[in-house]
């Protein structure tokens, strides 16, 4: 779900690389060191998961998870995927330098979501044992519908001519959606199994 590089206007790259440098020196600045390390793991869980795509005129699809970094990192999900994005721009080509700040914005925003259905799923109720599966379901789900709205949003911002091409990335990462959200439904209900403590 990269955006290529050489496909968005100034007034949409120009912001959104603001903001995300903002919010990427803010972070590292309240850094705890602790942190690096699994920061450091979530970030190469990223990176792996999107050496399988496939290209989608300005667009591609392949497996994110970033509803797993954000559940395991909250806000820290920035760094891992800023990482990541960083790396595969500069190594493979996916996305650009020019488009990082749109690209990060795009898939690191809505994964932090995934760290408040954790939350959600640990607190005790009635009926835990039937939203607990649902909520680890959302995880992945609602994080890459997230990241596909923003996707659509700004293609459709970047001119008429991308109308067509918005509609057919959110249509197209439907079924991806339902593939992220068995992956951290099953994930995450391992790790809760064997060692809940990292959920927390």
């Amino acid at each position: 779900m990269h955006i290529s590089e050489g496909v968005l206007k100034p007034e949409i790259i120009i912001p959104s690389s603001v903001v995300a440098g903002v919010l990427v020196v803010y972070l590292l600045y309240r850094l705890n060191y602790k942190d690096i390390p699994k920061i450091a793991c979530m970030s190469a869980i990223f990176f792996i998961a999107s050496f399988i795509h496939v290209p989608l005129g300005p667009t591609s699809i392949h497996l994110i998870l970033g509803g797993l970094v954000g559940a395991f990192l909250g806000v820290n999900a920035l760094l891992a995927i800023f990482a990541g994005l960083l790396l595969q721009a500069l190594f493979f080509g996916y996305g650009g330098i020019s488009v990082l700040g749109v690209n990060l914005l795009m898939l690191a925003l809505p994964s932090i979501l995934g760290r408040y259905f954790v939350k959600l799923s640990l607190k005790e109720c009635k009926y835990q044992k039937i939203y607990q599966p649902i909520c680890w379901f959302l995880v992945g789900f609602i994080s890459l519908l997230g990241s596909a709205l923003i996707l659509s949003g700004v293609l459709v911002l970047n001119g008429k001519e991308f109308y067509a091409i918005a509609s057919v990335a959110l249509a197209s990462n439907l079924v991806l959606m339902m593939v992220e959200g068995i992956i951290s439904l099953f994930a995450i209900g391992f790790i809760y199994k064997v060692n809940r403590g990292l959920l927390n």
